[in-house]
């Protein structure tokens, strides 16, 4: 009988795959000698491996290049990163190698933009698109930028918008209009509270865009909440859109660019393998078709990618501390961290990450939970490709056991407030940054260390005050 954790994965899914291998009974990720590192930097521990990032950009282009040849497509197409999914600094040089554009979300993510212009990061003839809903700062952040010469595209969210938008900015600026799309059934809500409906776009555009001579209206944007998915809502909402581009386009000579939203899906398990070529293929086959229907000039392209860009570079570290039995049946393995601190996708939206063992792999297996450290009872995992259920090699106090959580480097940082206060006062994890040469050779660089006793005291504001001063 196999009982064996390597059985187990061997009979569920095919295995070895992708980036996962399995070496001298270790499991390594991208070539990663995981083992090694974690007995080095210890856990907690979050690592970003940067190439991964360019690989992601570069499949995603090819997609768009192979649908653009079957289908004749006549347009071009740019690739957009979404900075709100990660804004680090490390990302943007590695999207930047790229020649990608950047995409922004709030008035902050503007001085990112001009101080990677300062640096000569980002050349000033870059394309930003100025996504979100836009309050005075950010407005006032898009009018500085656009006056300074750089290509600003701001996406109206609200029609009241234009106007503040006309004030902001002195110069002729090309505009774009996001559309307000259905949320998918199982939503609370019926349509999204971001963007214009479909049914006031066009009014909009005659009554006001239209008449406006210091904007020309370049694109629409559409997003639709579920990310990009082979299903009939999503197919049903792509075709809206496109048709109400269509209709806009025959009214609007300007008007010449689609931007996708929504983007790409990550795996969160091993069974899961999302074909980028079928779905790109069959987004801009539709595209094509739906404006042939309507005697309308396919539109350029722009896809707005963010977490399919960054999310399979990073993966999170965790040592189990020990093994609790509460009754005959429950076994939590108790990690060195929170899930709701460090992956707080998991307590907030239920979201699954890929979750593997790194080693300890021909040892026999057991259900588990995984508890987190703080004292919440929403500090937990239990959902990962077994479906509800984790299996993990048998708990040893004799040995160590690290488990690997993957496909976690899109938004967990963020919501999580890296380096600020976090619940219960668990501190942020070593911050790891990992590149290969073009020999091959792995460098790594420590971005942060754990976040300090110091440092957490100082934000609540327990600093040492310095004794005052009495005037005499």
């Amino acid at each position: 009988m196999k009982t064996r954790y390597i059985d187990l994965i061997e009979q569920t899914f095919d295995f070895p795959q992708r980036e996962f291998k399995f070496d001298n009974e270790l499991l390594t990720w991208n070539d990663l000698p995981l083992m090694d590192i974690l007995k080095r930097h210890g856990t907690p521990l979050r690592v970003m491996y940067l190439p991964k990032i360019g690989e992601k950009i570069d499949q995603a282009r090819d997609s768009f290049a192979k649908a653009y040849k079957e289908h004749d497509y006549h347009g071009t197409y740019e690739y957009f990163y979404c900075t709100k999914s990660n804004q680090f600094s490390y990302v943007m040089t590695e999207v930047l190698k790229k020649g990608a554009s950047l995409e922004t979300s709030s008035a902050y993510d503007i001085d990112i933009i001009e101080r990677l212009m300062a640096s000569g990061e980002m050349p000033r003839t870059a394309t930003i698109l100025c996504n979100g809903y836009k309050d005075e700062r950010y407005i006032r952040n898009i009018g500085r930028l656009a006056d300074s010469g750089v290509r600003t595209i701001p996406i109206i969210d609200n029609m009241s918008e234009l106007w503040a938008l006309d004030e902001a900015i002195t110069g002729p600026c090309d505009i774009g209009i996001r559309i307000a799309a259905e949320e998918a059934p199982k939503f609370e809500f019926y349509t999204s509270r971001l963007g214009v409906g479909y049914k006031d776009i066009i009014p909009f555009y005659m009554r006001n865009v239209s008449k406006q001579r210091k904007f020309k209206l370049k694109l629409m944007h559409f997003f639709i909440n579920t990310g990009i998915s082979d299903s009939a809502y999503y197919w049903n909402e792509l075709t809206k859109c496109v048709n109400v581009y269509c209709d806009l386009k025959k009214l609007c000579p300007t008007l010449d660019t689609l931007d996708i939203g929504g983007g790409l899906p990550i795996d969160n398990s091993l069974n899961r393998h999302f074909d980028v070529d079928y779905m790109i293929g069959e987004i801009v086959g539709r595209i094509k078709d739906i404006c042939e229907e309507n005697g309308v000039q396919e539109p350029n392209l722009y896809s707005e990618f963010g977490s399919y860009t960054v999310g399979d570079s990073g993966a999170t570290f965790f040592s189990i501390l020990n093994q609790k039995k509460q009754n005959e049946k429950e076994r939590w393995n108790m990690i060195d961290g929170s899930f709701m601190t460090t992956l707080p996708d998991t307590w907030a939206i239920n979201r699954r990450f890929l979750m593997l063992p790194i080693n300890n792999w021909t040892d026999e297996y057991e259900r588990v939970f995984l508890g987190g450290m703080t004292c919440d009872s929403d500090d937990y995992y239990n959902s990962e490709q077994h479906v509800n259920a984790i299996y993990l090699p048998r708990f040893r106090e004799d040995r160590p056991q690290y488990l690997g959580f993957f496909n976690t480097g899109a938004y967990q940082d963020t919501l999580g407030g890296f380096g600020g206060i976090q619940h219960c006062l668990i501190p942020k994890p070593k911050y790891l940054l990992i590149d290969r040469l073009p020999d091959g050779t792995l460098t790594e660089r420590v971005f942060s260390e754990m976040q300090s006793s110091d440092r957490m005291l100082s934000l609540l504001g327990y600093a040492k005050k310095e004794e005052p001063v009495v005037n005499k």
